[in-house]
């Protein structure tokens, strides 16, 4: 029974620190990052931080657009489609399928395009009307 209620416990944290590490991630694609050390972390930039005591501390931040790296696109259809499916998600707005492939390595927007399509077609994006795709 002690070690059912461990195992229970350690579920929730981890289910809890997994939701919270998805929308740090929302937040910083959408261009708002949380230092935790401001003046070590983002020395010069101006963007609200937590400090250690749990205070915010604004520091200067240059506002650049989030460095996109190019990570390879799966060979297998199934992780094609969940990769897209991300990658829409994670935009947090719409985005056109030549974003969605600036995203992968030597990915071309036409067969983005075709697979977008379908998952649009499966209701798991939507197309808006400016031809852009979105969770």
């Amino acid at each position: 029974m002690v070690v059912s209620q461990l195992f229970n416990e350690a579920s929730e944290i981890l289910t809890r620190l997994l939701r919270l590490n998805h929308e740090r991630a929302r937040e910083e694609l959408a261009g708002h990052i949380r230092y935790l050390r401001p003046a070590y972390q983002a020395k010069g930039n101006k963007e609200q931080g937590v400090g250690n005591t749990g205070a915010q501390a604004t520091i200067d931040l240059a506002l650049s657009p989030a460095p996109t790296s190019s990570i390879p696109f799966p060979t297998e259809l199934a992780q094609q489609m969940q990769a897209l499916r991300d990658a829409v998600a994670q935009a947090g707005q719409p985005i056109t399928a030549t974003q969605v492939a600036a995203g992968f390595k030597r990915l071309k927007p036409e067969k983005v395009e075709s697979l977008l399509a379908t998952l649009v077609a499966l209701s798991l994006v939507r197309q808006t009307p400016e031809s852009t795709y979105a969770a």
